[in-house]
């Protein structure tokens, strides 16, 4: 009976592990040179980016604003997410700099090579790795960091209490509509061009606009302007309902009529509500909320938005691609350089590398938003031009 549950036990384990034992040897060994590192420099950079974005700020808090711990756990624990993301990237770039510049130190590399095994074969591994945690920092930032920070927010608020505003909330929205304009017939004007409606409100919160102002042009020769101390959208009249305010018409001889009400009905778009509802930085959008953000930006003409959330768009497969990028890069300058172990000059040579990376990335990127290039451009260019130095690099170092 013993000698069969040993059995059992060891038939369980080499199917559990059966997929590990197919992959050739020589890459079990790298990836096994390459992983331990990965989770050092994890930790090392969460732990960093964490304490500087959050946990002194969460300290402050708790001393000056009495927030609860727990409540300030549960905040740093939803924060995690976001910090991964961006500790990913430079975890692969540390990992492959100091597994590969420790081979190299010891020879290994060149052991390797005297066997006739080449470098792109040696480095396969680092490549492999950059492509999961490619795909894993995607699924990070797609699902997981929109949420996490929601929830992150949430929790804050809550155990801040009154010293915080509760519920989603944003600031000086403003919807342009254009189309065509009614003449006095009331016939529409063949130009749909004309800039008919103005949408403004001070502040949006639990669906409420308040200090709403609304300026119609779409009737010609006169104007009318409409203020009301707040606003909320019928969606099964889609129309308005504006409470205390009053409506003020101007004619095209100057002749002024004013109207106050209590609460008035007023038949416009939901595009004003569409908008408050898109969250101020796009790293608290996924893809498909960016998209939708893209689409409401396109239809208020808001060119300087526009651009900046394609550019953000971009950017949402442009960071994953940093793994990539930086596995690259630091298996090849790893497997040629005579880097030692130390994890200080691993670490050091990775900062200077990320910082020209994320610099370069932050210029191209202000040029997209600028409009002095376009979108896709400016995401991709540090990459492409980084991946490209890479390959000449391993081939350099292959010849």
């Amino acid at each position: 009976m013993k000698l069969s549950n040993q059995s059992l036990i060891k038939t369980a384990f080499n199917k559990i592990f059966s997929p590990w034992y197919s992959i050739p040897l020589i890459d079990r060994w790298l990836l096994g040179q390459i992983i331990p590192p990965m989770i050092f420099a994890i930790s090392a950079f969460t732990v960093i980016s964490l304490s500087v974005g959050v946990m002194f700020d969460l300290i402050r808090k708790i001393v000056e604003y009495g927030l609860p711990i727990l409540k300030a756990l549960q905040t740093l624990i939803f924060s995690l997410p976001s910090f991964l993301v961006l500790s990913f990237p430079m975890a692969v770039l540390l990992a492959t700099l100091l597994s590969y510049g420790k081979l190299s130190a010891n020879s290994e590399l060149l052991a390797l090579r005297s066997l006739g095994i080449t470098t792109s074969r040696i480095i396969s591994p680092a490549i492999a790795v950059s492509i999961f945690m490619t795909g894993l920092t995607f699924y990070f930032n797609d699902n997981l960091v929109p949420a996490s920070n929601k929830l992150a927010e949430s929790t804050l608020r809550s155990g801040i209490g009154s010293s915080f505003n509760q519920g989603k909330s944003k600031n000086n929205i403003i919807f342009s509509r254009k189309g065509s304009r009614i003449d006095p017939n009331n016939n529409p004007t063949k130009i749909n061009t004309f800039l008919t409606h103005i949408f403004y409100a001070s502040r949006f919160e639990n669906n409420i606009m308040q200090e709403v102002t609304v300026l119609d042009f779409s009737r010609v020769n006169i104007k009318q302007t409409l203020t009301a101390s707040s606003a909320i959208f019928d969606k099964e009249n889609s129309s308005w309902v504006f409470t205390d305010g009053n409506i003020v018409s101007t004619n095209s001889i100057g002749q002024t009529t004013s109207i106050n009400f209590k609460q008035y009905i007023y038949p416009f778009t939901e595009g004003p509500l569409d908008l408050a509802k898109v969250p101020k930085d796009a790293s608290d959008m996924s893809l498909k909320e960016a998209l939708e953000a893209e689409r409401i930006y396109k239809k208020i003409g808001n060119l300087k938005e526009i651009r900046k959330i394609q550019v953000r768009i971009q950017e949402k497969f442009t960071l994953p691609c940093a793994c990539l990028v930086f596995g690259l890069i630091g298996s090849i300058l790893g497997s040629q350089s005579r880097l030692r172990s130390s994890k200080s000059q691993g670490f050091g040579l990775s900062v200077i590398l990320i910082l020209v990376y994320y610099v370069m990335s932050f210029i191209f990127s202000s040029f997209g938003v600028k409009g002095l290039l376009p979108p896709i451009i400016a995401a991709w260019f540090p990459v492409v031009i980084s991946i490209s130095g890479g390959f000449y690099f391993l081939r350099k170092n292959s010849i």
